[in-house]
């Protein structure tokens, strides 16, 4: 699940990783979120291990996690965690 990043670096909204169209969480200019798209080749359940940190699938299967934190302005998003991807024009410069 991904979430809102300000002053501590988790906090709301929560931005879940599934849902419905078009319900949910309504973006604003102004928010900076952490969107964090998790793909799991068994179960889609999770399981957070004894390190309070690490999550994995329910039944061991692969799975596969990224995170961006993207700002929303006026003028789109703007994607504040690059991987030194300099043809990117919304990341942050």
């Amino acid at each position: 699940t991904g979430h809102g990043v300000g002053r501590a670096m988790h906090e709301g909204p929560q931005v879940p990783n599934y849902g419905v169209p078009g319900r949910g969480l309504v973006l604003r200019v102004g928010m900076t979120i952490a969107l964090e798209p998790m793909l799991l080749v068994g179960t889609p359940y999770t399981r957070v291990l004894p390190d309070q940190w690490t999550v994995s699938s329910a039944d061991g299967s692969l799975t596969a996690h990224y995170e961006h934190t993207v700002a929303v302005t006026e003028n789109g998003p703007l994607i504040l965690t690059t991987q030194g991807d300099a043809s990117n024009p919304r990341r942050n410069a």
